[in-house]
This record gives C-alpha cells, sequence and structure tokens, in this order.
C-alpha cells in the first residue's frame, strides 16, 4: 500500500532543505562541508537520509557525494549540483537544485527548472512516461539547450531508491502509463547545445548500496554489512558515513572486499561526455486523477 502521509513528510523535510540550500553562498566551502550540513539538517528535520547528498560540479552530472575530509572547495565559477533525499520509514522524498554564482550559466539552470515545472504540470493518472520525456525535451531544446538522454527520473518503493521505472528526459519510443499507486521523481538534466547530451562513467566511486547479506566468511566484514542493514537498509550511502565506526583505512578495505564478494555495488560517478557543464532540477511526485501530488514542492 502506497504510505501517501510519509511520502509527504518526507517530502517537506526535503524541500525545505533545498530551498535553505539554494539560498545559501557556498562559494568557499568544501564539498564536505556542504554534504555533512545538509545531511545533518535532514536529520535536524526528523527524517533519515535517503542517500548520501550528492555535490557534483560542472561536467559531473551526478553521483558525487564527498569523501572523509574532502577538500574540494566551491568557487563562484562552479555549477553545483546539489541532490539531496529524506525518508521516513524507507518512504523517500527525492530532490534537488542547481546552486550557481556564474551568471553565464543562469539560463542553463532556469532550463532545467523550467524543464520540470512543464513536466508537473501535465502530471496525472494514465499520462504516458514518453510524454513527460517529450515534454522535457521540447522545453530544453526551446531554450536553446539539450538534455541528458541517458539519465532519467524514476519509480521509487520503500528503501529502494531505483525501483525499476524510468521517466526519461527525452522522447522515447516504448512506454508506461503513470500509476496513483507509485511514487516516482522527475529530474531533468540539461547541457550546453554542443554537449553530447549523453552521460559516461567516470573513475570515481564514493556512493555504495548493500546488494547481498549473505555471509562472507570475513568476520569483519560480515559486521560491517550488518551495520549498513541496520543503519541504511538497502539504500545508497557513503564511506563518510562508515568512518565513525572503523578507521579510514580498515573502512575501505572492508568495502573493497565486500565489493568482490558481491555484497556491495559501488556507484560511478557520471560526466557529460564532451565534458560540458550540467544542470539538474528535481521532484519526487505522485500522480492523481486531477494532477500531481508533489511531495518535494516548497
Amino acid at each position: 500500500m502506497l504510505q501517501v502521509d510519509d511520502y509527504i513528510k518526507a517530502g517537506k523535510i526535503a524541500s525545505q532543505v533545498r530551498e535553505n540550500v539554494r539560498k545559501k553562498n557556498w562559494v568557499g566551502k568544501t564539498v564536505y562541508e556542504i554534504c555533512e550540513e545538509i545531511e545533518s539538517e535532514i536529520v535536524k528535520y526528523g527524517a533519515k537520509c535517503a542517500f548520501p547528498v550528492n555535490t557534483s560540479l560542472n561536467e559531473v552530472a551526478a553521483h558525487y557525494t564527498a569523501e572523509p575530509n574532502d577538500q574540494k572547495t566551491i568557487m563562484d565559477s562552479d555549477l553545483v549540483k546539489i541532490d539531496l533525499g529524506a525518508q521516513i520509514n524507507g518512504y523517500i522524498a527525492d530532490t534537488a537544485v542547481t546552486v550557481c554564482y556564474n551568471p553565464e550559466y543562469d539560463v542553463l539552470v532556469q532550463a532545467a527548472e523550467d524543464a520540470l515545472s512543464n513536466a508537473m504540470s501535465m502530471i496525472k493518472i494514465g499520462v504516458k512516461a514518453s510524454d513527460v520525456g517529450r515534454t522535457i525535451e521540447k522545453t530544453v531544446k526551446q531554450m536553446g539547450f539539450i538534455p541528458i538522454a541517458n539519465l532519467s527520473g524514476h519509480s521509487l518503493e520503500q528503501y529502494t531508491i531505483h525501483a525499476g521505472k524510468s521517466i526519461p528526459n527525452i522522447w522515447s519510443i516504448g512506454s508506461f502509463s503513470l500509476s496513483g499507486t507509485t511514487a516516482y521523481a522527475c529530474e531533468p538534466f540539461v547541457t550546453l547545445n554542443d554537449g553530447l547530451g549523453f552521460v559516461k562513467e567516470g573513475k570515481i566511486k564514493n556512493i555504495f548500496a548493500l546488494v547481498s547479506r549473505k555471509k562472507t566468511k570475513n568476520s569483519e566484514a560480515d559486521e560491517m554489512v550488518d551495520f549498513i542493514w541496520e543503519n541504511f537498509n538497502m539504500l545508497p550511502f557513503a564511506l563518510r558515513w562508515l568512518v565513525k565506526k572503523w578507521d579510514e583505512k580498515k573502512a575501505r578495505e572492508l568495502l573493497e572486499f565486500l565489493i568482490k564478494k558481491k555484497s556491495v555495488r559501488s556507484y560511478p560517478v557520471l560526466i557529460e561526455a564532451k565534458s560540458k557543464p550540467v544542470a539538474q532540477a528535481e521532484h519526487t511526485f505522485i500522480p492523481t486523477d486531477e494532477g500531481a501530488i508533489i511531495t518535494t514542492i516548497a
């Protein structure tokens, strides 16, 4: 059964945190400070983090979170995508904002926001996901940019951030109709017209998720699996979240072991294929007969 109340509670917290993020000047802050501050705020408001805060800069579209004591610092020329998630009892609100202090990218950021807004305005039960993608693509291209074709929104389930259905950012053949018994995230990613409009995987992998709780015959690794399960369930987590219990060297060793055993998976950063800057905007919503319950609207 769809736990609408928990989705709405999580959404209210996530949207409040996102709007605080939007208003703040992050120039001079490290990505470590940003992630820790935003994650602490989610907890302070009464939710748990659904995944590590993503602070993806410039051509990095997604999946960068701070390493322990990460000293990468925000400059006034950076385009910063801050993707955050709150969860109540495993029911997730996933939302993102692009903050930028470089006027050169103002319209790019606006294109992502407008594409999201136009997509939300057409949502209701029965609408085809491909038509949502068509609206996003049309909005973005009319503003002189292109969407990232191989990134998409997604359905959500309890303790599952990517639950199998995709909300595309382009018109695509083959689709499904939106259901009133499912929550979804819609997240347009937008890049410059001379970009490739696709992302590729980078070498950095600093977000992880549990895949299996099967015993490994290594007592320390099994203890880490139990810790991950008890604290994060099957949701993504960061190395930063493990160094509160293990020192960094040991945590890295155990994680590598668990990845080799296929107990844990890692998520590589995703980079625009021609290294062009990317902007993002995102809401979580539940379709109704009349429109959308946008859980992450401020």
